[in-house]
């Protein structure tokens, strides 16, 4: 391994995750440039790291050894055993869950905006991270796979101009040429306009009011924010805070010298009221509605003279807002935009020494992953239980369980653990669902039950019970029992699951979506995935304990099918809006319709999935989709098979008792021919999305999925 890899070390706790330097003595110049260079990464073979810092580090010294054969038994085998090596200490599984290129820039701005630096080391290798992200052209997508962007590319420019490094820099030439080209940063979205205002190379008056009135409205409005998406609120919260406040650096010369680089027209000319909403071609995928022009035209002519009374109201709302979000999350916050948004609110309020904002300091560190192209920023704080969940599932549906019962216990402890147990305080007057008996994405202190996060930790739960009855249940009836009570909850009236909430808003809501880059953001939506999650959990308990609320329960399952089976396409597939794509919203559907007792020969609902499926696999027997299919809502090929893919198609077909055994035959051929010998599977496309648009990295997918595949297979036809 990497000597300066060494240099680092991921302390766990609990499923905590904090990348620690280790190296003693000073750290000069010529080791940071060395560091630096020993995270050469070339994203032109593939932009996708392997996350070998992490794998290399935990298999050193372990034994794993390779592959016997080439038999389905051997592969599934040395998959578990691989996999099994590289669990952490606390149970869970861990891994790189990057991908978006606009967060690291934010950290960054909260990092100036305060006068916080982060470690030299770190900025290094945050640097360099963002250098082996850069495109041929000199510019950067909105994630790692995108074409060039304004948004991307102005912001990564700004966040290395911000590290120390200039044109002097062939990589910062290209950069700046690109932006130059492209109009220049006056046609960033209404993001990035925030962020350059905090670092006053933006004007404020360039910005498009951000109200904190609107939390003194009535909530029965429909406009009102508590309907909105619980992401959205929570980011626009603290945005309204900083704006009204109008936060910004000092002057200096950097500033005036970005200020020249990064638009096409000296800053001191530029038509700041024009610049409100003009938005560069290349970044938009949500175009500004009337609505939203409207809306934003009364808000900016308020604005000239805000009522200060209402104004001083918001912000004591809002400013006790942030607090209690900081408080329930343990200042983990929902996600890596709001956390950097909060901190710069709690650093204004309280100041630079005070412990709410020492506090957001410290879980700025939680976000960060070290792996081969650098220090990125997570789009959670990790997706520890996620990937637990299901990882335990694929070993308890394997006839190998026995073998591994160790590893399956641990990670059966940190489940145990993750539930959570006591209600946030406030939760009500802060607009949350109620929390007990959930399960979180990433860790319990982060809080936010979700409803498929909840729903695969029960499944995961009851998976254990009946792979090993003579286990203590640690998961007890009880907290099942709430687990199912939230579930239950959390269903909506068109009978489909959101994600974190129920649906509070009308889908008209959508027109003031103000993001740009981002689609479907201002309500929860009813999700595929979500709603299958939570079908099978009903029906898998409901089999154990059918005395529990059954009406209740029996009728969520039947509401919840209508509910998938309305949401089916002509064409057979089903949408994934958390994964790419078709191949991911297809899987989880045909889980739920087969538990159910529907087959490839006895629904047409079923054939026609399958069908699409067969219709899409490749000429080497494994199946590839583009992120593009997320994107254009669409299915798009990709250039070749992807194990991940190949995996969820697999999965769907033997759910469905697909008949031709041949076409299951051939993608479990392309699996155990892609592993690697020691169980391995290579890291391919980025498989991971998010509001269509932006794409992330689920590092454990590439084990997890082909070994739930090799399992079942193993079980159904050996």
């Amino acid at each position: 391994m990497n000597s300066f890899w060494k240099d680092w070390d991921l302390l766990t706790h609990k499923g905590r995750q904090i990348w620690r330097f280790t190296k003693q003595g000073a750290v000069t110049n010529a080791y940071l440039h060395d560091a630096a260079k020993a995270f050469d990464f070339n994203k032109h073979i593939n932009p996708n790291a392997a996350d070998l810092v992490y794998r290399n580090a935990k298999l050193e010294g372990q034994d794993i050894g390779e592959r016997k054969s080439d038999s389905v038994e051997d592969a599934l085998q040395q998959a578990i055993h691989f996999y099994s090596a590289i669990q952490t200490k606390d149970g869970n599984w861990t891994g790189d869950y990057g991908g978006p290129l606009f967060l690291l820039p934010g950290l960054v701005v909260a990092s100036v905006v305060t006068d916080t630096p982060l470690p030299a080391i770190h900025q290094r290798l945050m640097a360099q991270y963002i250098f082996n992200q850069q495109n041929k052209d000199g510019g950067w997508g909105l994630h790692i796979e995108d074409k060039s962007t304004v948004f991307g590319t102005v912001m990564n420019y700004v966040a290395l101009r911000f590290f120390g490094f200039d044109l002097s820099d062939e990589r910062m030439q290209l950069a700046q040429t690109w932006i130059q080209q492209a109009g220049g940063a006056i046609g960033i979205p209404s993001w990035g306009k925030f962020y350059l205002s905090l670092l006053n190379v933006y004007a404020w008056e360039g910005n498009n009011t951000l109200l904190p009135e609107l939390w003194l409205l009535p909530k029965w409005l429909p406009i009102h924010p508590w309907r909105y998406w619980c992401h959205t609120r929570m980011v626009y919260l603290p945005m309204s805070y900083c704006y009204a406040h109008r936060i910004k650096i000092a002057e200096s010369e950097l500033v005036h010298t970005i200020r020249k680089e990064i638009y096409t027209t000296p800053y001191n000319q530029v038509n700041w009221t024009k610049a409100k909403d003009k938005v560069n071609a290349l970044d938009v995928y949500h175009k500004a509605s009337s609505i939203l022009n409207a809306f934003n035209a009364f808000a900016n002519f308020y604005e000239r003279s805000p009522i200060q009374r209402w104004r001083n109201k918001a912000l004591d709302f809002v400013s006790a807002y942030i607090d209690a979000e900081d408080e329930q999350t343990n200042y983990i916050n929902i996600g890596p935009v709001n956390q950097v948004m909060n901190s710069i609110a709690v650093w204004h309020k309280y100041g630079k020494e005070s412990e709410q904002f020492k506090k957001h300091v410290e879980r700025w560190f939680d976000y960060l992953w070290l792996a081969e192209d650098g220090l990125k920023m997570n789009g959670y704080n990790g997706s520890q239980f996620w990937d637990t969940a299901f990882s335990v599932q694929a070993f308890c549906e394997s006839d190998m369980a026995n073998s591994f019962q160790s590893s399956i216990e641990s990670a059966y402890g940190f489940i145990d653990y993750s539930q959570i147990k006591t209600e946030v305080r406030d939760f009500n007057t802060y607009f949350r669902h109620a929390s007990v008996g959930g399960w979180p994405f990433s860790t319990r202190d982060h809080s936010w039950p979700i409803t498929d996060c909840t729903a695969e930790g029960l499944l995961a739960s009851l998976a254990v019970h009946t792979a090993f009855p003579e286990l203590q249940q640690k998961v007890s009836y009880e907290r099942m029992c709430q687990a199912v009570d939230l579930i239950l909850s959390f269903q909506n009236e068109d009978n489909g699951w959101a994600s974190y909430e129920l649906s509070r808003g009308p889908k008209w809501l959508e027109a003031l979506n103000p993001a740009a880059v981002f689609a479907d953001i201002m309500i929860d939506y009813s999700f595929v995935e979500c709603s299958s999650s939570c079908i099978q959990a009903l029906h898998v308990f409901h089999q154990h304990f059918p005395q529990y609320k059954t009406n209740q329960v029996k009728n969520a399952i039947e509401t919840g099918l209508r509910f998938l089976l309305a949401k089916q396409r002509k064409d057979g597939s089903w949408i994934g809006s958390w994964a790419v794509c078709f191949t991911y919203g297809t899987w989880f559907a045909l889980e739920s319709l087969t538990k159910q007792g529907y087959s490839y020969t006895n629904s047409k609902s079923v054939k026609a999935a399958c069908d699409f499926l067969v219709s899409k696999q490749m000429e080497d027997g494994g199946w590839g989709e583009s992120f593009e299919s997320c994107v254009r809502k669409e299915y798009i090929q990709h250039g070749t098979s992807q194990c991940v893919n190949t995996a969820w198609a697999v999965l769907s077909l033997m759910a469905a008792d697909y008949p031709d055994k041949q076409i299951i035959d051939q993608a479990i051929q392309l699996l155990i021919q892609r592993q690697v010998r020691n169980g391995d599977w290579p890291q391919e496309a980025i498989s991971g999305v998010f509001n269509f648009n932006c794409m992330i990295t689920y590092t454990s997918y590439r084990n997890v999925f082909p070994i739930w595949a090799l399992a079942r297979y193993k079980r159904k036809y050996n």
